[in-house]
């Protein structure tokens, strides 16, 4: 094992996660879902807190391992995520109940996020979390800055997408578009941004106050 994938272990180990995200955790594998590493979540969390995060956006639900620890970094906050798989959306609906969180704190909507974000306020979220349908990554981040506050942040999981983004030689849709992204977003005066390489990878983009 190398000295990075020895650090990405360490820091996934060094998270202790609830009984209810292990239980979203597993359900995850179960249904192929490509969940966040722990130390993703510690991270998004954290930021949550530090953003002191009132209204959070999630493209993509999954079982609802990273909405659980959004809204543990941000408890008194609300949560609308967006899936298309009905049966991911039930799970996690239990599993957010299972973590202690009121329903009157999370809508779920079923549907195709490129479909539902065009409708959806504009600079009305705290924090939107993007971790959906790889191939549409920069729609739902050009999205997702749209949808944030001045002073939100938009945050990207699987930045570096299983370590091929890294590569130039990887020139796959997925791997291309992420760096396609990074580049772009390196280069823009209207946010400031970084990237974590804890687990596959956080980018974090913050929108700048006018």
């Amino acid at each position: 094992m190398s000295d990075k994938d020895l650090n990405w272990k360490f820091a996934d180990d060094s998270v202790v996660e609830s009984d209810a995200l292990a239980r979203a955790r597993q359900q995850s594998l179960e249904l192929g879902i490509d969940a966040i590493a722990p130390s993703v979540g510690a991270q998004s969390a954290v930021i949550a807190a530090a953003t002191g995060a009132r209204s959070i956006l999630e493209v993509g639900t999954g079982a609802g391992v990273s909405g659980i620890w959004l809204l543990t970094g941000a408890p008194g906050a609300t949560l609308t995520s967006i899936d298309i798989e009905v049966d991911h959306l039930q799970h996690a609906k239990a599993n957010f109940h299972e973590a202690g969180i009121p329903g009157n704190r999370v809508r779920l909507i079923t549907g195709r996020a490129a479909e539902v974000l065009p409708r959806m306020n504009e600079n009305s979220y705290d924090i939107v979390f993007v971790d959906a349908d790889p191939q549409s990554v920069i729609e739902y981040v050009e999205h997702g800055l749209r949808l944030a506050r001045p002073g939100g942040t938009v945050l990207v999981a699987h930045a570096l997408w299983r370590g091929r983004v890294a590569d130039p030689a990887q020139r796959d849709e997925v791997a291309t578009g992420f760096r396609t992204l990074l580049n772009e977003i390196a280069g823009s005066k209207a946010v400031i941004s970084a990237l974590s390489p804890v687990g596959d990878g956080l980018l974090q983009i913050t929108k700048l106050r006018a």
